[in-house]
């Protein structure tokens, strides 16, 4: 099936960039649901105090609460976008939202360790399979020009402005009951599915002649991502020997999945697809994005609770204004991308966020809020800048029946670089600190915001190589048919004809 032959009902509107009350429903609905997951993770971060002290859980099995959703949800993120494609992206953003909205559920009614960290993963396999379908229902119903870009910019608006909230609202639910916190996204998940199914539109079941299940390539290539996760998420808390080898092993199965793929009548991943420049900077550029924003995020938790002695609810409204890239990402990059082009803009965007943790490098033990703002309100000018820019490039110019496989690339490489962020800024953390003294911890501190100093700067000589080209504006020349990629300033690419 070609580019051109549309799969999925595309939403009136033209290429002027305007939508009506039909197009605003339905990315909405699917707004809801991004913002259902950014709130979810974030409310469980500020809640691990609470539920340690309810369910009497080990530093280790309070850790698994986080990791085994991190798993679920890098692990079946391929495949997930991969049903998207083969099953139907409504069908399976409903499905998955029912068993989102289920396990959050059980979750909150666990009264052993062991079921709140089964709960967690089956909710991150749920996120996995919900996230790229939504995803892709924007890319497939919205054409490429203005129209999507500007979803795509209000989709990614409100999943940071979820993971903002989710902080401060986290923090008060929390203080009344652990249990709220897993209890109100079910309530949340309950409009979003009743929304969901009203407002987005049957399609077409998929054709799915001579696209069978790639069952090896599905079966290899999720293994080898869970192995990896777990080993990134796992080295600052075990043997560097089984870390060796659990990643080693990791790679060994990503070689069997080449493999796979290059025989199979149908694959999982199309191999060519990853011949895509564009593609492959954004995903390598939003993965070490990610390390950084997350690894930074980690290291300020850690200094403002740890040195400093504020609450979780202190910590939360601190760190909130990074959220305002929420009002940034759908008014003002909007205005840049047409100016400038999303390399430009994604450029910009990674060297602020670079600006933002060196300027909180000489982080001091008693740093006033006035001195900490600058950092913090870069880094979320740094946000809106990059991750929808990103998003935009990284299923541009992508055939629609592939759309499903492109967003889940996307999404592994930010859950992806999370984990390796998080990992690397701890290690170095723990490697840096001599000592259990303030003077010990903000050393420790200092050592370890390298990390996404230098995660940001390489972000940023990877997004470089967009830079050239013939034009360094938003309307430079579509690739020709038949030679998905897109232009030097990654605008307007791709061989889609809208429908």
């Amino acid at each position: 099936m070609s580019a051109s032959a549309s799969t999925s009902p595309s939403l009136p509107g033209g290429d002027t960039g305007r939508m009506d009350g039909r197009a605003w429903g339905v990315l909405l609905v699917l707004c809801g649901a991004i913002f259902l997951e950014g709130i979810d993770v974030a409310m469980l971060n500020v809640a691990l105090p609470s539920i340690r002290e309810d369910l009497g859980l080990s530093t280790g099995m309070l850790q698994w609460v986080m990791s085994a959703y991190v798993l679920g949800y890098g692990g079946f993120m391929l495949l997930g976008g991969r049903a998207a494609d083969l099953f139907g992206r409504r069908r399976m953003f409903v499905l998955w939202l029912v068993v989102f909205l289920l396990f959050s559920g059980l979750g909150g009614l666990a009264t052993e360790g062991w079921m709140l960290i089964t709960a967690r993963f089956v909710t991150g396999v749920a996120a996995a399979f919900m996230t790229p379908a939504g995803l892709s229902i924007i890319t497939t119903s919205f054409e490429e020009g203005p129209r999507r870009n500007k979803a795509l910019l209000v989709y990614s608006g409100t999943a940071a402005g979820g993971f903002s909230i989710g902080l401060v609202v986290g923090g008060l639910l929390a203080a009344v009951d652990w249990r709220w916190v897993f209890f109100a996204p079910v309530a949340l998940s309950l409009v979003i599915l009743v929304a969901a199914v009203t407002l987005i539109p049957a399609s077409p079941r998929p054709d799915r002649e001579g696209r069978g299940v790639d069952l090896a390539g599905a079966v290899s290539v999720t293994a080898a991502i869970l192995l990896l996760v777990l080993g990134v998420e796992r080295a600052s808390h075990v043997p560097v020997a089984l870390t060796a080898v659990t990643i080693g092993a990791s790679l060994a199965l990503f070689l069997v999945f080449a493999a796979v793929e290059r025989r199979a009548a149908s694959p999982l991943v199309r191999l060519g697809l990853l011949r895509d420049g564009g593609l492959v900077r954004a995903n390598l550029a939003g993965m070490l994005f990610a390390a950084g924003f997350f690894g930074f995020q980690f290291v300020a938790v850690l200094y403002l609770q740890e040195l400093r002695g504020w609450s979780t609810l202190q910590t939360s409204f601190a760190l909130i204004v990074i959220g305002v890239d929420a009002a940034l990402s759908p008014t003002l990059t909007p205005r840049l991308v047409a100016r400038f082009g999303n390399a430009r803009v994604i450029f910009g965007g990674l060297l602020l966020a670079a600006l933002a943790y060196a300027l909180f490098l000489p982080v001091g033990a008693d740093w006033t809020y006035p001195a900490m703002f600058p950092s913090l309100i870069v880094l979320g000018l740094a946000f809106s800048l990059a991750y929808g820019p990103l998003t935009i490039v990284a299923t541009e110019g992508v055939a629609e029946e592939e759309q499903g496989v492109a967003g889940g690339l996307l999404y592994t490489s930010f859950q992806f670089g999370a984990a390796l962020g998080l990992s690397a800024v701890t290690a170095v953390n723990v490697a840096a600190t001599d000592g259990t003294s303030p003077a010990a911890q903000l050393d420790g501190y200092r050592a370890a915001l390298v990390v996404p100093l230098a995660a940001a700067l390489v972000a940023a000589v990877v997004s470089a190589f967009g830079l050239r080209g013939r034009s360094g504006t938003a309307g430079g020349p579509p690739v020709a048919s038949g030679a998905p990629g897109v232009p030097a300033d990654g605008v307007g690419a791709g061989d889609r004809v809208p429908s």
